[in-house]
């Protein structure tokens, strides 16, 4: 018999194994029984949804209804146009390429079921182009002589594989429910299907980890019935309530993993931060030129709360763009100053940290000034940190950070190396958080003194999935500002099809000479720099190919645009460059022409994405927009509208109209609200490798369980997990739960939460 560690070399045979390990990396019996089915087929059902994607491999089941014979024009021979009638709005479109070889078998009335791959001729028309097919009996029709396979490709294999004494054994596609599994062009959902019937047969039954009060409870099925249901269905309710229990099962695999490392956590010591009465956080406060909003007072509260405790804060700061991240962050850094200690705040680029340095030290005027002349009486030191810097300026800086003299130091990934030290690390904050793995900010927080850990606070207007989906799970304490402080104006955001409407394009290069007459300025963003010496380009200045060997669309680069600008739609204008490659100094320099308004027009890439702050730009023009991202175009746009004049961001884009990029796009005009885009993204791409360090969506953790619609069985299993923890810490008396959770997560995993 079989059990769930089972090697699957062992219960299938080397070959199917190594086929499923290339494909999935499954190694177990329990790998392959968690490769849930992606949906059902049901007679005269599609196998598939409506619109799958291009290049999707799908599977579909129906009747013939139509067939035509065409000649080929490239060579000899005849296509056969087939449609296929699964029971849906529309009958599916099939090509076969031999079409004088299977014109016999697949004719009109039969019922056959087909396996391809989708292509898109039309935007909303998609063809299987010469799939294996299988014909199948009518139902109820006997298939006790059927002696010979009537297919080809690998569902004449699958059937072929059912052969026996007496003949082929095609009940199975009788069922009422057929699973449909998630697939590759070499390992087909049947060849999975194959799989799975082979290790049912021999399963043995499976110790239940959830204690039988607890099903009785939720009315939960066992886990060796769900594991065999959700498979092999009889009916529509086993496949649901198959589901409810490994959904519940997922949910609190992740939570025990989090209750574990919370309960690890509040065992972590970190420096206790009291606000002060008399220190340099309040005689900040009283010097502020404006009223904090309601919003930045919560939130101030709820962060002065947590830097009060002897426990380490771990606090998501989510707001707008232009919200009043930085004041919050500021007053946070005050606090954890007046207990003596240092802050490091940790930016993405250099133009972000310079940005911030200098604001931070304009805030606080002469208490960010100490050992200088002027300085008052309880200020601190505020120094920066970069890769650009002068030796001497370094080692000034470096040498204030360890002996403590600074007591808020800026930096880039600068402040990682290991010539950086502190005197008394006491809190971390991360700017745009999505810009940096957990390794740097792990790399980071490890700079405080031995048996500590630092506060920290990562702040991010457009969370990422896998942000989400922590602050989901309840393991991200998470503080939101919603109001915009008093003179930020509203941005507009308008999409524009560069190919429908070219006019609308030159009235966009219209629209910023208008608002450089009315004295104001604007940015237009390039997805890349350009130069020979680019690789991976797509478009113009890819090196060593003519115009006509380069491949995917033409994109618009920072280079190429600054000189066509300066030439022609903007003539007269003053057009500056902002790009990466630029020195430091010059990169500098650049940007402090534009802040003070010797530059109307910074034409630039996302070196501008965060943190640059100049209050009379009103327009900003993104080219290609669609080659950004959802978080992205949201920052970028937040760069206009900062001060009294309202902003327009203008996505120009070349892309179809009818592609998943333009819905995109619209989507991002029609809110302001970044949480809203981050949701969005997580839908897209869905929560990532919630346990692991993937941020993309393609690894993934999570099966069956949904962060955005599943809240009720998150929260169930949540509070049932931090109950059975907080009894037993370490699952000594649960092991069947111990099992589960290690199940959900490996050592590898394991030691990537301790960092986060």
């Amino acid at each position: 018999m079989t059990t769930l560690t089972d090697r699957l070399d062992h219960v299938l045979g080397v070959k199917a194994a190594e086929s499923l390990v290339d494909a999935f990396d499954m190694h177990t019996v329990e790998d392959l029984l968690r490769h849930y089915p992606l949906r059902y087929a049901t007679q005269g059902q599609p196998l598939t949804e409506e619109a799958p994607e291009e290049g999707a491999h799908i599977t579909v089941v129906g009747r013939v209804t139509k067939t035509e014979k065409r000649p080929m024009r490239q060579r000899r021979g005849n296509l056969l146009k087939v449609e296929l009638d699964t029971g849906s709005n529309r009958p599916v479109e099939i090509t076969f390429f031999n079409g004088d070889k299977v014109n016999y078998l697949v004719k009109q009335g039969v019922r056959a079921m087909m396996s391809g791959t989708v292509h898109y001729w039309r935007p909303d028309r998609w063809n299987l182009s010469h799939p294996s097919y299988l014909i199948l009996p009518e139902v109820g029709e006997s298939v006790e002589n059927l002696t010979s396979v009537r297919g080809s490709g690998s569902l004449r294999g699958l059937a072929e594989s059912a052969k026996g004494a007496e003949g082929v054994d095609v009940s199975f596609f009788e069922r009422e429910y057929i699973p449909v599994y998630p697939a590759t062009a070499k390992v087909q959902s049947w060849d999975v299907l194959a799989c799975v019937r082979q290790v049912l047969d021999q399963l043995d039954p499976i110790d239940d980890p959830l204690p039988q009060e607890l099903r009785e409870e939720r009315e939960l099925m066992p886990v060796t019935d769900a594991l065999r249901l959700i498979h092999l269905p009889e009916h529509k309710l086993d496949i649901e309530r198959a589901r409810e229990r490994l959904r519940f099962d997922e949910a609190l695999a992740l939570q025990l993993v989090l209750a574990e490392r919370r309960h690890d956590a509040e065992g972590r010591a970190a420096h206790s931060c009291p606000p002060r009465k008399d220190g340099i956080a309040k005689a900040f406060e009283h010097r502020l030129p404006f009223e904090l909003t309601a919003g930045q007072q919560k939130v101030i509260a709820e962060i002065s709360a947590d830097l009060s405790r002897a426990h380490p804060m771990h606090r998501l700061l989510q707001g707008e763009v232009g919200s009043g991240k930085t004041i919050v962050a500021l007053h946070a850094m005050l606090q954890v100053v007046d207990s003596g200690l240092q802050c490091a705040l940790l930016a993405p680029t250099e133009v972000l940290a310079a940005q911030h340095y200098r604001s931070l030290r304009a805030m606080l005027g002469d208490l960010g000034t100490a050992g200088e002349l002027g300085a008052a009486e309880n200020a601190t030191k505020v120094v920066l940190v970069t890769g650009s810097m002068s030796a001497g300026a370094k080692k000034a800086a470096l040498l204030d950070a360890v002996t403590g003299e600074a007591g808020i130091v800026i930096g880039t990934h600068a402040l990682i190396q290991d010539a950086v030290e502190f005197y008394d690390l006491g809190m971390v904050i991360v700017d745009e958080q999505h810009r940096f793995g957990v390794e740097q900010r792990d790399a980071l927080r490890a700079k405080a003194k031995k048996g500590i850990t630092p506060h920290l606070l990562v702040m991010t207007a457009t969370p990422i999935p896998r942000t989400i989906a922590m602050t989901t799970l309840g393991d991200l304490e998470t503080s939101t500002l919603t109001e915009l402080p008093r003179g930020r104006s509203p941005i507009t955001t308008k999409v524009v099809p560069a190919k429908m409407h070219p006019k609308w394009v030159d009235r966009a290069w219209e629209r910023i000479r208008e608002e450089v007459a009315a004295g104001r300025q604007a940015y237009v963003v390039c997805s890349r720099i350009g130069g020979d010496e680019e690789e991976g380009a797509t478009g113009k200045g890819r090196k060593g190919k003519s115009a006509e060997e380069k491949e995917g669309p033409t994109t618009h680069a920072a280079l190429d645009v600054y000189e066509t600008l300066r030439a022609g739609e903007l003539a007269n204008l003053r057009v500056g460059l902002l790009h990466g490659r630029l020195p430091n100094d010059e990169k500098d320099r650049v940007m402090r022409s534009f802040n003070d308004g010797e530059i109307d027009v910074l034409v630039c890439t996302t070196v501008v994405e965060v943190g640059v702050d100049v209050p009379n730009a009103t327009v900003m023009v993104i080219l290609d927009a669609d080659r950004f991202g959802v978080s992205q175009l949201h920052q970028l746009r937040g760069r206009v509208g900062r001060g009294k004049h309202a902003g327009l961001c203008l996505l120009i884009t070349e892309t179809s109209p009818m592609g998943g990029a333009m819905v995109r796009l619209e989507a991002v005009a029609g809110t302001l609200d970044g949480f809203e885009l981050s949701v969005l993204d997580l839908r897209q791409r869905r929560e990532g490798d919630v346990l692991g360090s993937a941020q993309s969506g393609t690894a993934r953790s999570l099966r069956l369980l949904s962060l955005l619609d599943d809240l009720e069985v998150i929260t169930a299993a949540q509070q049932l997990a931090r109950e059975v923890v907080d009894s037993d810490p370490g699952l000594k008396k649960h092991p069947g739960l111990a099992t589960m959770m290690h199940a959900a997560v490996d050592s590898e995993r394991l030691e990537y939460l301790a960092k986060s």
